[in-house]
């Protein structure tokens, strides 16, 4: 028996785990609250919540903790890697804060994660730009997280 069109749409486990890092990491740029205490709102509290501001309840949780710390611990090198990836004339705070959030969360993924291929996050990280904007930015995330991957792991992209 084949999937209904929206059962196909419904995202993995790990797709929601990478949303919900996107939303924690979003909110702790806010910075009105530390990204333990974030984390402990999304896998307590806000798995409960249905649409944009929730996680679901079976979203891969050690892949949203992993992505939500890694992307703070490593926030200065990987700032430093994507606004090196920018285009000219584009600065890291020229960039909306969710995208900036995107970005965090893709290079991570692309840097600390070599457990996931380089066109799976890229690919992952597009549809969640995909999923809160219809004009230019998920482009603009394909852009600079390829240009990432092109320094991180290069060798993977070849051939």
């Amino acid at each position: 028996m084949s999937a209904t069109p929206a059962e196909r749409r419904l995202p993995s486990r790990r797709q929601a785990a990478r949303l919900a890092a996107v939303q924690a990491l979003y909110q702790w740029q806010e910075g009105e609250h530390a990204p333990a205490e974030i984390i402990e709102q999304f896998l307590s509290v806000r798995t409960s919540e249905a649409g944009e501001g929730g996680m679901r309840r079976d979203a891969d949780r050690p892949l949203f903790k992993d992505v939500v710390e890694g992307s703070v611990a490593h926030r200065g090198d990987l700032e430093q890697i994507v606004a090196a990836a920018l285009a000219d004339g584009w600065t890291w705070t020229r960039i909306d804060r969710l995208v900036r959030a995107i970005l965090l969360a893709g290079a991570y993924e692309l840097l600390h994660r070599k457990d996931v291929p380089v066109r799976v996050a890229i690919n992952e990280y597009v549809e969640i730009a995909h999923a809160f904007y219809d004009q230019g930015e998920p482009s603009f995330v394909n852009s600079v997280l390829d240009r990432v991957a092109r320094q991180a792991r290069a060798s993977e992209l070849t051939g």
